[in-house]
């Protein structure tokens, strides 16, 4: 199952589904229902991926978010793109399977929210 659920309105309680293929990506309309529950920070790119930037004082910091990004990635089963740098990480979420969003990528992302 792929699709949107807005029975929950706090996406980061909710678990990543893995997505099997098959369905169609979130519609912009779904889209815009759901990033309004993340960080102002996030941007819908071409309606077909998430990206935020964090910022950091130093490499040590960036590294240290990325891991802990990492973790959850693990944990839901579901893994973000990372490009780290000197006081910088930028995550690209979207689903493989499907090349496109889906509800899990805005759960995944209002998980980094959270660190």
């Amino acid at each position: 199952m792929c699709g949107i659920n807005m029975g929950e309105s706090k996406l980061s309680s909710k678990v990543c589904i893995p997505c099997q293929g098959g369905v169609p990506p979130l519609t912009e309309d779904e889209m815009d229902e759901l990033i309004i529950h993340l960080n102002d920070n996030w941007n819908i790119v071409e309606s077909h991926h998430l990206e935020r930037v964090w910022k950091f004082d130093n490499f040590k910091q960036a590294l240290e978010f990325t891991n802990n990004a990492g973790g959850i990635c693990e944990e839901q089963n579901h893994h973000a793109d990372f490009e780290l740098g000197w006081g910088r990480v930028l995550a690209r979420i979207y689903t493989h399977k499907i090349d496109g969003l889906v509800e899990s990528d805005f759960i995944l992302a209002s998980k980094f929210d959270q660190i």
